[in-house]
């Protein structure tokens, strides 16, 4: 098997295997275009994302240590106290509950936890309780947003600056702005709660795509280096072939990545009740994932787009041309 990828990889860096990424770039920027659609109308359509209790405010009780894991036995708990409320009951543990409703007076904390405490059947000494303010998950969301335009600005200037050229940092933020409006929808359509930890996946992801990008845009800076002379290959498919090139190290740097992040969102969360990573780890599970993708079918055949119309390199494709037409003529 190993023998067979690495024929697989030697095969996309001399060009005897290739795939058209470039040539192609209409159709992935039509499918990347109505997948950024649908991620944002998503959310629109069901109000907003599914925020956790850090920026939406509220009361928290965790019992642990609970006979049964049924969540209808925290919500009848928490509707006895407060009728007509709407708590968010979830299994975060092997044997732990996290109860969740709107703030609560000092006397309903204490009714709700004695209900709670019986509901389980635990002692009261296993119900904790906390009140959080949505200022702090607004204050979690300012500093956030000024993390994510400060790294964006900073990406955007040192990439301009070491490739020399804007188009290639305007098409490297293009794809890692894809990659988080696909991952956000993600979360809205799988209904997962945004929060800190989420949001920490977020940033974390934007770091994976920029690196992912940068090595594929190193290649292609490689290949053109000496384009002007050369008539081998036009730009795009100096693009195209940089991208093959860099295919094989791409799919290993995003198996090796998500393989684990996988483990802890399927096996962990899923299977052995760790939910307090769940929003973690799916944030980098899809965020890994995309961001590979993006870096393919969009990052790189933008930057071909983005300069395709450059004089210099019509007439270096004009050179190219008449050299393919002149080999066919001599074999014919």
């Amino acid at each position: 098997m190993s023998t067979v990828f690495a024929r697989f990889g030697n095969e996309l860096y001399t060009g005897k295997r290739s795939y058209d990424f470039v040539g192609r770039k209409k159709i992935w920027m039509l499918i990347a275009g109505a997948l950024v659609v649908l991620s944002i109308l998503v959310p629109v359509l069901k109000g907003g994302f599914n925020l956790g209790i850090d920026f939406r405010g509220g009361s928290e009780f965790t019992v642990s240590k609970v006979k049964s894991t049924d969540q209808r036995l925290g919500e009848d708990a928490v509707r006895q106290v407060v009728q007509g409320a709407a708590p968010r009951v979830a299994n975060i543990a092997g044997d732990t509950m996290r109860i969740q409703t709107d703030k609560l007076s000092d006397q309903q904390t204490l009714q709700l936890k004695e209900g709670l405490a019986k509901a389980y059947g635990v002692g009261p000494d296993q119900v904790t309780s906390t009140f959080v303010g949505p200022t702090w998950g607004a204050d979690v969301s300012q500093q956030a947003l000024i993390g994510l335009i400060v790294f964006v600005v900073l990406a955007a200037v040192l990439m301009a600056l070491y490739f020399r050229t804007w188009k290639m940092s305007l098409a490297a933020i293009a794809g890692m702005a894809v990659t988080q409006i696909i991952t956000a929808g993600v979360f809205a359509i799988s209904d997962f709660e945004v929060t800190p930890s989420a949001i920490i996946g977020f940033l974390t992801v934007l770091s994976y795509s920029l690196y992912d990008i940068v090595v594929v845009f190193d290649k292609i800076r490689e290949n053109t280096a000496d384009l002007a002379t050369s008539t081998r290959r036009t730009f795009a498919d100096e693009v195209n072939l940089a991208v093959n090139q860099t295919l094989v190290r791409s799919i290993n740097t995003s198996m090796v990545a998500v393989l684990p992040v996988a483990a802890i969102l399927f096996i962990g969360a899923g299977l052995l009740g760790a939910g307090t990573l769940r929003d973690l780890s799916l944030a980098l599970f899809v965020g890994i994932i995309v961001g590979t993708l993006a870096t393919l079918f969009v990052a790189a055949p933008l930057y071909a787009w983005l300069r395709e119309g450059e004089a210099s390199l019509k007439a270096q494709a004009e050179k190219v041309r008449l050299r393919r037409d002149r080999a066919e003529a001599v074999g014919a």
